[in-house]
């Protein structure tokens, strides 16, 4: 199926006082080529990561499609040694598995005790740390996580939005990546933060008839390119090869609007959680009435929330 899409504008060479002053405050996605990330682009090769990264065990995902959906679970949780992580994730064909020959395995690191600590390579892969340079692009204040992702070839990570601001760093390989607005969000059948629409290349529409309606934008990553991802933008990222990358999370808002316990960086601030607790009791509430009355009213909430909430400051 064709589908227009629109290109998200690449920037070469951009300064710290030009995206912050410029570019930032648009809240749209934007490709970032030339940043200096260090030695890490050239040196994190499959041997170089196996012997380095060593044989500390991380939890991965490990899926017979290349299409994983986090809502309906088509994936297992396993563990391995870094190292055989790395050398399984980039083969085609594996000799030793868990579920076929061709499965697919994808890591996002996670803190000591992911309960309580967010992930930051720096202190999960120490020896690595001296290899990148993280973009000096917000205060240090703000720094939320950073996330360690290694994907096997082929695979598609499902559509859903982050609640903090995002550098994606793609360190090695190549990923394709799809993004929505947030104003496109009813087109997206949510479930929580993650949209149901699996296939966006070849969705079901008559399952799925709103779909077609969201603007879509995509860019292609090549090593060494960093993507900013606006907080509540959606993106589904696809590895068109064995790849690295790093995700680089920091707080737009005040540290206070977040909930403190996330250490995912994709719980909604505590004041939507709040709102979304006082609709649902009011749509209890309006379940008292007859359908005639509840349609009517359940409107009018609807106009209400219109009037007063949405912006229109945003495309």
């Amino acid at each position: 199926m064709a589908w227009q899409c629109l290109p998200v504008p690449r920037l070469e060479g951009v300064s710290q006082e030009r995206f912050m002053q410029h570019l930032y405050p648009q809240r749209k996605p934007l490709v970032l080529e030339g940043i200096d990330l260090g030695a890490c682009t050239s040196k994190w090769t499959v041997d170089y990561l196996s012997q380095v990264g060593g044989r500390k065990e991380v939890k991965i995902h490990v899926a017979a499609v290349a299409q994983m959906d986090f809502i309906s679970k088509n994936f297992v949780y396993r563990t391995l040694p870094f190292d055989k992580l790395v050398q399984r994730a980039a083969e085609e064909k594996h000799e030793e598995f868990f579920i076929s020959e061709d499965e697919k395995y994808y890591l996002r690191s996670l803190g000591e005790d992911p309960r309580k600590d967010v992930a930051d390579i720096r202190k999960q892969f120490p020896l690595l740390e001296g290899d990148i340079k993280f973009p000096k692009f917000f205060r240090e204040e703000q720094f939320f996580s950073s996330v360690f992702r290694i994907s096997s070839p082929g695979l598609q990570l499902w559509t859903h939005y982050d609640v903090m601001d995002n550098f994606l760093i793609q360190v090695t390989g190549k990923k394709r990546v799809v993004l929505f607005s947030p104003r496109d969000a009813q087109y997206l059948y949510l479930s929580g933060t993650k949209s149901e629409v699996l296939d966006i290349d070849n969705p079901d529409l008559a399952k799925y008839p709103l779909f077609s309606k969201a603007r879509r934008y995509e860019c292609s990553l090549k090593a060494g390119d960093v993507l900013f991802i606006p907080a509540l933008w959606f993106h589904n990222v696809i590895s068109e090869e064995f790849g690295v990358g790093v995700n680089l999370f920091w707080k737009h808002l005040p540290s206070e609007c977040y909930d403190k316990t996330d250490t995912y960086g994709n719980k909604d601030p505590t004041a939507a959680s709040r709102a979304a607790q006082i609709l649902d009791r009011a749509l209890k509430t309006l379940a008292e009435l007859p359908e005639e009355y509840r349609d009517f009213y359940a409107r009018r909430m609807v106009l209400h929330i219109q009037d007063k909430a949405y912006s229109k400051n945003f495309e």
